[in-house]
């Protein structure tokens, strides 16, 4: 295990294995790193993976107050570790966080697997409100069962074969508040992101994050958007082989900003 300090001085863990150009993996909003322990071995041998927890969890450090630009600065410090070509791929949350830190953070590349950013009549979502008003009221697993019913797409969480076994319900705060960041995050007329960027989207993923993948796609100046047929939110545990070699298709058919 591995640790950067942030600029507000959070320690960030995380584990680097594999050989190649960096690939920085950002999990999504209910996991930490080991929510890509299914696709990692269909990367390492084509990449140097760096893969953290973000802050709030696993091994991570927090701090008092919570804002998306302390995720970017988490970002920064995680690139600056790392030497030569980077790019930097978000799932769900961690894609909104990859996409924020592309206006900040040289990186040589971008992919964003549904990247949870609200467009449209989907601006109107008060997620955050409801897990909060079901923690209040003492209920864990309703609050996740919100966000995984909401925000990812599972119309009935508890038939999820490894509920409620191996969800970390002790993540609902860390959860919730970045959903209020989802929530408050509204996409800029002038983008500032000119690295080419890959947005994938699973055929069944939710029409929020779809819809949001399609916005993306029409305004960055440099992206391409692949729908993966059969999958939804999770084609990164579901069919690992299929993102990976989407992954690997787009860095090779890509050269890294000058």
């Amino acid at each position: 295990m591995r640790t950067v300090t942030s600029a507000d001085g959070t320690e960030i863990a995380y584990e680097r294995e594999g050989s190649g150009p960096s690939l920085v993996l950002l999990h999504g909003g209910s996991g930490t790193r080991r929510a890509w322990d299914r696709l990692r071995p269909h990367l390492a041998d084509d990449f140097t993976l760096v893969v953290p927890d973000r802050r709030g969890r696993g091994d991570s450090g927090d701090a008092d107050e919570y804002h998306l630009d302390r995720e970017v600065a988490d970002v920064r410090a995680l690139v600056d570790a790392v030497d030569g070509e980077t790019t930097v791929f978000g799932h769900s949350f961690g894609g909104l966080v990859a996409l924020a830190a592309a206006t900040e953070v040289d990186v040589d590349r971008l992919v964003l697997y549904e990247p949870a950013v609200l467009v449209g009549d989907h601006r109107d979502d008060d997620l955050a409100d409801r897990m909060r008003e079901s923690l209040d009221a003492g209920d864990r697993e309703r609050a996740m069962k919100l966000f995984y019913r909401d925000a990812g797409g599972v119309p009935k969480p508890e038939r999820l074969p490894f509920w409620p076994e191996e969800v970390n319900f002790d993540l609902v705060e860390t959860v919730i508040r970045e959903n209020y960041a989802v929530e408050e995050y509204d996409l800029p007329e002038d983008m500032g992101v000119d690295a080419p960027t890959l947005l994938l989207t699973g055929e069944h993923g939710p029409a929020h994050l779809r819809d949001a993948a399609f916005e993306l796609d029409e305004r960055l100046p440099e992206s391409r958007l692949t729908e993966l047929d059969g999958v939804g939110h999770v084609a990164t545990d579901s069919a690992p082989d299929r993102v990976a070699a989407a992954i690997r298709a787009f860095v090779r058919e890509t050269r890294p900003r000058e």
